[in-house]
């Protein structure tokens, strides 16, 4: 997937895949999504690009109004952002991989 937003290009093929996550269950779930973390190879930017169905962030209007279908697309996000994104889906040893610069001790 490829997609330039406010003047910068974000290719999947070119960037980084750091880690995945889904919502779980099926596909036909309305709140079903799969999502991907990237990081650019130039810039060290940071993107997420997902598809899901109607009830996600991925959807799209079907009929210019209510209806709510399958949809994807690219969301650029912080290096804070990104790290809150690998907390949910990725583990431990991942994390400390891709933030070591964020990640404290307790």
């Amino acid at each position: 997937m490829r997609k330039i937003i406010n003047g910068t290009r974000y290719d999947t093929e070119k960037a980084e895949l750091l880690g995945t996550g889904t919502s779980g269950g099926s596909q036909s779930d309305f709140r079903y999504f799969h999502e991907e973390l990237y990081k650019t190879p130039r810039s060290d930017k940071f993107f997420i690009a997902g598809k899901g169905h109607g009830m996600t962030r991925w959807a799209r209007s079907m009929d210019g109004g209510n209806f709510r279908g399958w949809g994807e697309g690219i969301l650029p996000i912080s290096k804070a952002e990104a790290l809150e994104w690998a907390e949910q889906y990725m583990d431990a040893d991942e994390i400390e991989e891709h933030f070591p610069d964020l990640i404290q001790d307790a």
